[in-house]
C-alpha cells in the first residue's frame, strides 16, 4: 500500500512539473524512436492529468495507473521496434507481460464501480 501511495504521489508530482515546464516545441526529437517516445509520453501524461480530477482517490489511482501502465507498454513496444540490446528487449517484453494483467484488474475495478476508464 505504501509503495502504491509513493508511486501515485510521484505520478502526480511529475504531472504538475510537466504542466509547469515550458518546453521549446521548436526542438523536436530528430530520430524516429525519439518522436515515438515523445508522442507516447505526451499521451500518457495527458491521461494521468485527467485522473487527478476524480473525486475519489481510489478512482484517481486506478484511472491514472491504467494510463501510466499503457504508457509503459507503449514505450516497451517502441523499445522492441527500435532497440537492439538483448537485455533491454527482454525487459521490454517483461514490462508488457507484467502491466497487461494489472491494467485488466484496474479496468475491472473501475467497471464494477461504474467509473470512467481513460485510454
Amino acid at each position: 500500500m505504501r509503495k502504491n501511495i509513493i508511486l501515485l504521489a510521484s505520478i502526480l508530482t511529475s504531472s504538475l512539473v510537466m504542466a509547469n515546464n515550458s518546453h521549446d516545441h521548436h526542438h523536436q526529437p530528430s530520430t524516429e524512436f525519439g518522436k515515438d517516445y515523445l508522442s507516447s509520453m505526451v499521451e500518457m501524461h495527458q491521461g494521468m492529468e485527467q485522473a487527478a480530477f476524480a473525486q475519489n482517490p481510489d478512482v484517481s489511482f486506478a484511472q491514472g495507473m491504467i494510463v501510466h501502465h499503457q504508457g509503459a507498454i507503449e514505450m516497451a513496444k517502441i523499445q522492441l521496434k527500435y532497440g537492439k540490446d538483448p537485455e533491454m528487449r527482454q525487459l521490454a517484453e517483461q514490462i508488457i507481460q507484467a502491466q497487461e494483467p494489472e491494467i485488466k484488474q484496474m479496468e475491472d475495478w473501475l467497471n464494477k464501480h461504474n467509473e470512467k476508464i481513460f485510454k
